[in-house]
């Protein structure tokens, strides 16, 4: 606020009265006095004027750009990438649409840089982490940890404990058998102790999956305690992966969630769904128990493998689990604290208060299911739900990208509960090429994968198995790759305003910008050589090429965003703009 301005008070003005005093030796009558009027009071100083501060209208620029970027940031975070380009875009648009222009005022360009700069920054982010083709983080199996804990040796049950479990045990009717014995009882100890908050957290989020789990199991006739395996093996946990590269809730090896029927390929491992994991759990463990009989054995084979649980008996002429663990070197560590160790988890997880337990359960997953046309980026279907990236990924764990699979007709993908008839207009009103953030590449003659994943810069595995294709097959020339890379989407390159700066000139005036012949894009467009001018940026020259920095520094090895006069940029997929930053 401007400093207050006082106006001066009125001055009080006091009139003097003249006293005539009559001379002489006669005395002369004395004319009336005049009495001086009373000097008027002081006037009341006026109050002071507020004087309105005039606001600056580059800091309001400025100020309403920044909230634009702010949302987009926002956006960004949640995942939704269409929505945070808009308020990018925006955020740059308020600069470009003012009669101030973009550049002229310091404040203004130097605002402006740094935005782009910003926004360059998130894009490099998108590319680098969260491209859709970046494979998902997973989260350390709880297995590996709880039977490293079963090297440690651990003091005897009490007394107290074994008569608790006797009395539970006794109440309790459990479909498989539950011996009372110390190694059972040992890890009872340990799970309503030490590892009392594992077993709680366990608990609550098996309690999403334990109804469609019991149903499964209910309907293959399968004893409902083995439910409870994933407690140990995951901790309920979707994305959870051991050091032995076993994944989901179940925690299946690739080789065995195959012959159980679960598939996995670079787009999607169906061990990390729930249903469809649980579905081939059931199979397994129903086949182990036709072979062996008995559900410890059953188990046993489970964790270490069938055969290895055959040789054992074979070698040991043992005929049960228990017989077999008396002799430590028949069965390894692992499946010999395995077993017991599910059995102790069972106990709990069926009476947990009776084990100073108190669950807080995670309701049921609820959700609709949208077939879809074909693949999808998952961040289109956040912004039509209103959600977040990670919520669409938490409802469809098999997805290991930001996309669906390619070849599976009729994929069904969960959306959030009410939101399936938005997503199946939104899909409707979009045709495929629109729908996945896919680029491709044009093979041409003499090229292989290795050569073309050298040119594209991205992991030769990676762009054979994106195309279903191993790293050693023969691509033939005119075929068309996907590229397992997403195109640059955040920046605003759109825009056909140009760019106002007082020294400017027209970027690419005709005729001077060269095709490279050998050179094409992934998208089959040509590759262009432009050369800096005086006055340039990398900023200035994407929006241009309706590109973005992030792109240039990808495509020429830039670092930072310093260029020369005289300097050669190549450019990818160029589509010029009509006129250049400063027309």
């Amino acid at each position: 606020m401007a400093p207050r301005r006082r106006l001066p008070a009125v001055a009080a003005v006091t009139v003097l009265s003249a006293v005539l005093v009559g001379c002489g030796s006669r005395m002369q009558a004395r004319p009336p006095a005049v009495v001086p009027p009373a000097a008027p009071a002081p006037a009341r100083p006026e109050p002071p004027v507020q004087v309105a501060a005039e606001r600056d209208p580059i800091d309001e620029l400025i100020e309403v750009s920044r909230q634009h970027f702010e949302a987009g940031r926002q956006e960004f975070s949640l995942g939704h990438l269409e929505r945070a380009k808009a308020a990018f875009n925006q955020a740059l648009e308020v600069l470009l649409a003012s009669p101030y222009g973009a550049r002229v005022d310091a404040r203004l360009r130097e605002h402006f840089d740094r935005l782009v700069d910003q926004i360059s920054a998130f894009e490099v982010t998108a590319l680098a982490e969260g491209d859709g083709f970046t494979e998902k983080r997973y989260e350390p199996a709880s297995i590996d940890e709880l039977l490293a804990l079963s090297t440690f040796e651990r003091p005897a049950p009490s007394p107290e404990l074994k008569a608790t479990v006797a009395n539970d045990l006794a109440g309790t009717s459990h479909d498989i058998p539950i011996p009372l014995n110390a190694k059972v009882l040992s890890y009872i100890d340990l799970f309503q102790g030490r590892l009392r908050d594992y077993i709680a957290q366990g608990l609550e989020n098996g309690a999403r999956y334990l109804p469609m789990i019991q149903d499964v199991f209910r309907a293959e006739g399968l004893p409902l305690d083995l439910a409870y395996v994933p407690l140990v093996e995951s901790a309920f946990n979707p994305n959870a992966v051991s050091r032995a590269k076993a994944k989901g809730v179940w925690q299946f090896i690739r080789s065995t969630a195959l012959e159980n029927g679960l598939r996995h390929d670079w787009y999607i491992d169906e061990r990390a769904d729930p249903e469809k994991a649980t579905a081939a759990a059931a199979r397994y463990l129903k086949s182990l128990y036709a072979f062996f009989g008995d559900w410890h054995l059953a188990l046993a084979s489970y964790n270490g493998g069938p055969g290895t649980v055959q040789r054992a008996m074979s070698r040991t002429r043992g005929t049960d689990f228990w017989s077999l663990t008396a002799k430590r070197r028949a069965l390894p560590r692992e499946t010999r604290e395995y077993v017991p160790m599910i059995l102790a988890a069972i106990v709990i997880a069926r009476n947990p208060a009776q084990y100073g337990l108190s669950i807080e359960a995670a309701p049921p997953a609820e959700y609709d299911r949208v077939k879809l046309p074909g693949p999808v980026d998952l961040r289109m279907v956040a912004e039509w739900t209103g959600t977040s990236i990670d919520a669409i990924q938490d409802l469809n764990p098999e997805l290991r990208r930001w996309t669906t699979p390619v070849r599976y007709p009729d994929y069904e993908l969960k959306v959030p509960t009410g939101t399936a008839a938005v997503v199946q207009t939104r899909l409707d009103a979009l045709g495929p090429d629109d729908l996945a953030a896919f680029q491709w590449y044009v093979v041409k003659r003499g090229e292989n994968l290795t050569t073309i994943a050298n040119k594209l810069r991205v992991r030769r595995s990676d762009l054979a198995e994106a195309n279903y294709l191993s790293v050693r097959s023969a691509v033939r020339p005119g075929t068309k790759l996907i590229v397992p890379r997403a195109p640059t989407t955040l920046l605003a390159a759109r825009t056909d305003r140009p760019v106002p700066h007082a020294e400017s000139r027209p970027i690419v005036p005709a005729g001077e910008v060269v095709t490279k012949a050998p050179e094409v894009s992934p998208s089959g467009d040509p590759a262009l050589v432009y050369e800096v001018k005086p006055g340039d940026t990398l900023s200035s020259i994407a929006r241009v090429f309706r590109t973005t920095p992030a792109s240039l520094r990808l495509w020429n090895r830039i670092k930072g965003s310093t260029i020369r006069p005289g300097d050669q940029l190549t450019i990818l997929g160029a589509r010029p703009s009509a006129g250049g930053p400063g027309r």
